[in-house]
Order: structure tokens, then sequence, then C-alpha cells
């Protein structure tokens, strides 16, 4: 049975000692209460060690918000699979739409990074999604099929059953634009229906697949009731307790 997950993504956001407020506030939130998914929250590197040691780890799962594409060396600034997991995190975000945009991350990247992230224990979030041009010209099932494609069929079948996958309408982003329930689903089940193709289908079904794009309390329970959408990666709203166990609470 594939899971359900709400994940958070801080993004560069928040200073270490806001960070470790906000953590203990959803720590507070969530300790009477069971929800019916996985919640992770995806830090600045600055905030990993701190915030594991703050959260109830066994109800918050904690993660980076991406790793190197390399395991070790002079890399000045980077962040390593193997440091990542030395904080106590057990996740770690690849191939967010900002780090292929901003930073140019390739395909060929992300898949060193998602082996990386494997070998260290570690769970990837892998984005995938298109931007706006890209769903205008009726490419999106393509660009998503390529992501997909290039970045991980080379993963045996077990390995690729440890992977959470976030489709993220990059055009949906931060601009208060969310792709409709029914774009979700057509686009989850279609994702679902690649890897079952390669994978086999207990694979595709046991693979859980987040939405990520302006989710919110107000829009997570139409978006999360769909069969194939598992949950969100999500971003503004994570940063506000309130929001997001509204989001939680919406399985």
């Amino acid at each position: 049975m594939r899971k359900n997950i709400v994940a958070g993504n801080w993004k560069m956001n928040t200073t270490l000692q806001e960070g470790i407020a906000l953590a203990k506030e959803l720590n507070e939130a969530l300790a009477n209460v069971t929800p019916n998914c996985d919640v992770v929250v995806c830090t600045p590197f600055t905030h990993l060690t701190s915030v594991v040691n703050t959260v109830d780890t066994k109800k918050i799962g904690v993660g980076a918000e991406n790793c190197a594409d390399k395991a070790a060396g002079a890399y000045t600034g980077e962040v390593s699979a193997s440091m990542v997991a030395s904080t106590g995190a057990k996740y770690v975000i690849i191939g967010h739409s900002e780090r292929r945009a901003y930073y140019h991350e390739t395909n060929d990247i992300l898949k060193e990074k998602t082996l990386l992230a494997l070998a260290n224990g570690l769970t990837p979030i892998f984005c995938i999604g298109e931007v706006l041009e890209e769903r205008e010209a009726g490419k999106h099932f393509d660009v998503v099929k390529k992501q997909v494609e290039e970045s991980l069929f080379g993963l045996s079948s077990e390995d690729f059953g440890k992977l959470i996958l976030a489709y993220e309408p990059v055009w949906a982003i931060g601009t208060g634009k969310t792709a409709s329930a029914e774009q979700a689903e057509e686009i989850h089940a279609f994702i679902r229906k690649t890897i079952a193709d390669k994978y086999g289908k207990e694979v595709a079904e046991n693979i859980s697949i987040l939405y990520g794009g302006s989710c919110k309390p107000s829009n997570a329970k139409e978006l999360f009731a769909k069969e194939n959408v598992d949950g969100g990666l999500i971003g503004g709203a994570a940063l506000d307790a309130a929001s997001f166990m509204g989001i939680i609470t919406a399985f």
C-alpha cells in the first residue's frame, strides 16, 4: 500500500532560530494527533540537526532540500548526501523546479543525486513537472515522461520503489494558480502508467506521487481525494504551522 504524505519545503526561508520555533510549533500541534498521512519537513541545511533534535521523529520526518551530485571532495559550498544523512535527516528533495531552472540541474545531474541519496539511506522526494509554455503547447506528458525516464529508469525495481515522486506544474508554484484536481489526477495517472510500463503494476501502485504547486488548506481536500494524488509537497503554506496542519488534516 502506498503512503499518504504531506511534505513541507521551507526553501530559503527562516533563520535557524525561526526554524526551530516553527518545528516546535508543528511538533506541539501533532503531539496529541494521529494524522492519516506521513508528515515530513524539508529544511535548509543549517537547520537539519537542530530540527531533528526538536521534533518527535516518529511523527515528523526531516529532510534536506537538496544534496550534491558528488560523494565528497573539493566542491566548495556543496553538501553531500552522506553529510545530510549524518544529521539524522531521512529524506532529500531532488530536482525541484527551482533547482532545475535557476541552477541548471539536468536529468543526468539529478540521476547522480538520486543514486547518492539512495546509497546513503535517504528517501529521495524526486520532483518532475512542466513550465507554462510546455503545458500550453500540450507537451506536459512528454516533459514529465522524459524527466522520469532519463533520471530514474536506470534504477532497479527495488531502488525505484524507495522513491517518492512529486509532480509540480511549474506554472502553479508561487503564482497562486493551481492545477485543477482533474488536471492533477490526469497527469498523476499518466506518471503511474509510465512507471507501470517500465517496472510493472505492483511497483507503480505502491509509489507515492505528491502534488506540488500552490496547495493550501482550501484546496488540499479536493486534490487529495483523487485516486492518484497521494499527498502534497507544500511550499509557502509549510511556513505556517496552522496552515500546514490544515493540509495534513485534509486527509
